[in-house]
């Protein structure tokens, strides 16, 4: 699979600070990669530094598979703290401005808004959009050109719960039509419904790089039971469902495996002489997964 993206020990310091930390990070054609972070934890700072808008104090990176960067740039599009609209003028206004500004192709302009879901809004003003509207028009803008690679910088930061659910569509949408797509936010809920792969920033390093069926692997659900005779039942749970991932934890037996029927695990433990003195279960969801790991520095 060719590589889009490729950072190589990616540093920027500012004073004393380094905001960005030595990030190696990868983006393959074809992934929605969601770059995760607390705000503050360097995710635009290294967007600025992939898009030419800031410079760099240590590390490199590639795109497109070591094509040049200006010609790379030429094929990403990017939406970064927030679209830059005049206010007033119209979305067509807008992208046929640009249009101009970036010597694109203005006769896909109506395509383009048909694209982001803002066909019919005629003469109706930016300034009068939504805050969803307008990160929709700043995605046209981005779109401008027909870029193969996105960079989109928390684009559902502020949105009413309908904006996030049209913004997360024309995500999935684009990713069919054949976009990679970058997208920074803190936001872990909606990332874990669209994304292909993670980065996790904290503190200006990157802590973990994992794919989507990775996190879902680590994210089963755990039954947890307490027993008079702990040791004991861990020995008869991996006997009995045939399987390594159950541990003992503080005395607790915690089961990291599908079970069918807990009604024939604890027959099996009471048939041997075990006493279950109580069944919990442990999520252990994506959300706190990654909390977790922001939280290392």
């Amino acid at each position: 699979m060719d590589v889009i993206l490729k950072t190589e020990g990616l540093t920027k310091i500012y004073g004393e600070t380094k905001v960005v930390n030595d990030v190696s990070l990868t983006v393959r054609q074809g992934d929605i990669y969601g770059f995760v972070g607390k705000n503050g934890a360097g995710k635009t700072t290294l967007i600025r530094m992939i898009l030419g808008l800031t410079g760099i104090d240590g590390g490199s990176f590639t795109m497109f598979d070591g094509t040049e960067l200006s010609a790379a740039r030429r094929r990403t599009g990017s939406l970064v703290e927030g679209p830059s609209l005049y206010k007033n003028m119209t979305a067509r206004d807008n992208l046929l401005l640009f249009s101009t500004l970036l010597g694109t192709d203005k006769s896909k302009v109506d395509a383009l808004l048909e694209t982001v879901g803002l066909p019919d809004t005629g003469k109706k003003k930016a300034r009068d959009f939504s805050l969803g509207m307008k990160q929709r028009l700043g995605i046209a803008m981005a779109l401008l050109g027909e870029p193969d690679f996105l960079i989109l910088d928390e684009p559902i930061n502020g949105l009413d719960p309908k904006g996030i659910v049209e913004i997360r569509e024309l995500l999935l949408r684009l990713k069919n039509e054949g976009k990679t797509i970058f997208i920074s936010s803190h936001i872990l809920g909606e990332l874990e419904k669209i994304a292909t792969r993670y980065g996790i920033i904290s503190g200006g390093r990157l802590v973990e790089e994992i794919t989507a069926e990775e996190l879902r692997q680590i994210c089963v659900a755990a039954t947890l039971l307490q027993t008079n005779q702990p040791e004991k039942a861990l020995e008869i749970a991996r006997r009995f469902l045939h399987s390594e991932e159950i541990s003992l934890e503080k005395g607790t037996v915690v089961i990291r495996t599908p079970i069918e029927d807990i009604g024939a695990l604890t027959n099996e433990l009471f048939r041997e002489g075990v006493s279950v003195k109580g069944i919990s279960s442990d999520d252990n969801s994506a959300e706190e997964f990654f909390i977790r790991k922001m939280e290392e520095e």
